[in-house]
């Protein structure tokens, strides 16, 4: 018949008689007569500051919670921040909710979730709330890229490295992240027939950054994909108007009107070219011993016209040098002296004459 309710300085009671709130118990002792067991006093602690209670719109209705607790009523385009002794506690959305005062210190931020990009100077602590990704789209952009924020459908603003978040009820943001460096695509193994019904397998390079975000992100679904498939339609293009030889003596003409090709439709992705390069040529194996046939027949003809060329210019030299003895008798007596000591000092010499008149022309040149 007779309850003990102890209540302690910082915790307070609800009192409640047959399930209705009746009032607030403070802190001390309390002795309550109850013969049928009609009354029950739930007792909660203000060290947790919020109240929580089925019944928390009749207890707030009732008014006994003034100058004890404080009453948050947050309409739906509302939401509330919450520090507690001085951190950041939690997001709160929509709804009613109470604190109680006098033992945490408990400061609310009210903000409107109609302004639909959330800025805050805290918000690097507040979006690491447990509730943050519940209310908050947040979206972080890297360094060297760029955010290309659209809200409900429409292009808004193009965003800079940094912290971003949007409430999720007011509309629907997305932030599509690009990455501004310079990028490089291969595209290989392409298979393609030239004009003279020659096939030949490619590998191409294209090298590209982006430079109209917007346009990157609206005029593809997959940007990279696109710029692939350009490439792959110029090559085709480009060396499908070309017949072998033609190709592979004007390589250069080719790259400039490949890139060329690119370049125009990668602007029209809002992508910008920087290079496009054929890294590899290969041909048919019967193509290739064909080609290395006809390279070796050429080289063959270059090294004979090579040969024939300086015998022509040694015979001529020598016939200059007959006629120049001929003319000189001076310069050929000082060549046969040149002949004679390159004989006398290679060795041995043995002259054997047979003739008179001879022997005295041989010991008159010596």
């Amino acid at each position: 018949m007779l309850k003990r309710i102890v209540i302690r300085s910082y915790e307070v009671g609800l009192k409640f008689r047959e399930g209705e709130f009746k009032g607030l118990v403070d802190a001390g002792t309390h002795w309550i007569i109850d013969p049928l067991n009609k009354i029950r006093v739930r007792v909660v602690s203000k060290r947790d500051p919020w109240l929580a209670d089925d019944q928390l719109d009749v207890i707030v209705k009732s008014g006994a919670l003034a100058g004890k607790a404080e009453v948050l009523d947050l309409k739906d385009y509302q939401r509330a921040l919450v520090w507690i002794d001085g951190r950041f506690a939690r997001i709160l959305g929509a709804g009613l909710y109470v604190y109680w005062t006098g033992v945490r210190d408990v400061r609310v931020e009210i903000v409107d979730s109609r302004d639909v990009r959330f800025e805050h100077k805290d918000l690097k602590s507040i979006v690491r709330a447990a509730e943050a990704a519940r209310l908050l789209d947040i979206c972080k952009v890297e360094r060297d890229h760029v955010g290309v924020l659209f809200i409900d459908g429409r292009f808004v603003a193009q965003l800079e490295p940094g912290l971003y978040a949007y409430w999720k009820d007011a509309a629907d943001s997305r932030v599509v992240e690009l990455d501004m460096r310079e990028s490089q695509i291969d595209v290989s193994g392409q298979e393609i027939m030239t004009l003279d019904k020659v096939t030949l397998r490619m590998n191409a390079i294209v090298t590209y950054a982006i430079k109209d975000a917007r346009r990157a992100v609206s005029a593809s679904s997959d940007v990279r994909q696109s710029l692939y498939r350009e490439v792959q339609l110029a090559l085709r293009a480009v060396i499908g108007g070309r017949e072998l030889d033609s190709f592979l003596t004007g390589k250069d003409d080719v790259a400039q009107e490949l890139e060329q090709q690119v370049r125009e439709q990668a602007s029209v992705l809002g992508l910008e070219v920087s290079s496009v390069g054929i890294k590899d040529v290969i041909l048919p194996g019967d193509m290739r011993d064909l080609m290395n046939k006809v390279t070796e027949a050429k080289k063959a003809a270059e090294a004979n016209l090579i040969a024939r060329r300086e015998e022509t210019a040694a015979m001529r030299s020598q016939a200059n040098t007959a006629k120049l003895l001929a003319d000189n008798p001076t310069l050929m007596r000082l060549r046969e002296l040149e002949v004679l000591e390159k004989i006398a000092t290679a060795g041995k010499m043995n002259i054997v004459l047979g003739e008179k008149g001879l022997t005295d022309r041989v010991m008159n040149l010596l």
